[in-house]
């Protein structure tokens, strides 16, 4: 992929762009949403932005009415690339995102990456070790991580954050993976390594039997525990890249830092259960978590002096 623009869009339409982006980004993404509301108003549309295209893919590869997602996915990477060299975008989220692109001087490879990640969810249904499973991340969260990078701003130079940027995409992943088990099993696929569900005893069959019984399973528990102190690792390893953030995108970052490791809190609490349903946070503690960031946030907020892409964010 490249960038060559040419003649912008008219301002009316990047800003009804940059609209149906922020509508998608509520409507899917509560808790990304609910933390981008931290950020300096100038740099939410880009944020929107780079989650519209991403759930543009993820509905490609997930919904079921696609009758070809693969030849789907194609056309989406070739209206990017036209989008991205200065030609129709054919989409509103590829409007905005192109701009976005541009603007942040974000590397294209990175949405390259990202697609190559999404068209394995179309064959590959498992993953026999963590290894495995790192290769498929890095392109389908770590590098929104990155993305995010030149919105977000650093204190010093970019590759001193990235590979922590990289780690927080992959571990609100990890996150999703163990919060999603059964809605990933209704769709074929098992994102939980084989190897570290073998060390307790636990195979894809098993997981399939405790989805469709409903019944509790202590060999899945022991899993299920090890995999979330996991995840608690990765989280660990990414949490001092906040500080290496712009103090005006700090705020945004650890909000949903701690809500999406508190995800992982109420698999805990509630003993693991999520081959019957989807664990969430209640609205009162996400509120309670998201409500001091806000205080720090406008606390923190540095005096704008970039234009906003686009009213409505």
């Amino acid at each position: 992929m490249h960038t060559r623009r040419l003649a912008g869009p008219p301002a009316t339409a990047l800003a009804a762009a940059y609209r149906e982006c922020r509508r998608i980004n509520a409507r899917h993404g509560r808790t990304y949403f609910l933390a981008t509301r931290l950020l300096p108003a100038d740099r939410r549309p880009a944020v929107h932005a780079l989650y519209g295209f991403a759930r543009l893919a993820d509905e490609i590869v997930d919904a079921a009415g696609v009758p070809d997602p693969a030849g789907a996915l194609t056309a989406l990477e070739q209206a990017l690339d036209q989008a991205l060299a200065g030609g129709p975008a054919g989409h509103p989220v590829l409007l905005a995102l192109a701009d976005t692109v541009e603007r942040h001087r974000i590397d294209p490879a990175l949405f390259t990456e990202f697609l190559a990640s999404m068209r394995m969810d179309l064959t590959v249904t498992d993953y026999p070790s963590l290894a495995d499973l790192a290769g498929y991340m890095y392109g389908s969260a770590g590098v929104i991580g990155l993305q995010l990078l030149p919105v977000l701003g650093t204190v010093g130079p970019a590759e001193r954050a990235a590979p922590a940027a990289a780690a927080l995409g992959e571990a609100f992943q990890l996150t999703n993976f163990l919060r999603d088990v059964g809605e990933d099993l209704d769709r074929g696929r098992v994102y939980l390594p084989a190897q570290e569900l073998a060390a307790f005893g636990v195979d894809r069959a098993r997981l399939e039997w405790a989805h469709r019984t409903g019944r509790h399973d202590p060999a899945l528990r022991r899993a299920l525990a090890h995999l979330v102190s996991y995840t608690h690792a990765v989280y660990r390893r990414a949490e001092p890249g906040i500080a290496l953030l712009r103090k005006e995108s700090r705020p945004c970052v650890r909000v949903a830092y701690t809500l999406y490791r508190r995800i992982l809190d109420e698999i805990v609490d509630n003993d693991y259960a999520v081959l019957s349903r989807r664990v969430v946070v209640p609205t009162h503690r996400r509120l309670g978590i998201a409500l001091p960031g806000l205080v720090s946030a406008y606390a923190s907020r540095a005096p704008v002096t970039t234009r906003a892409p686009a009213r409505g964010a």
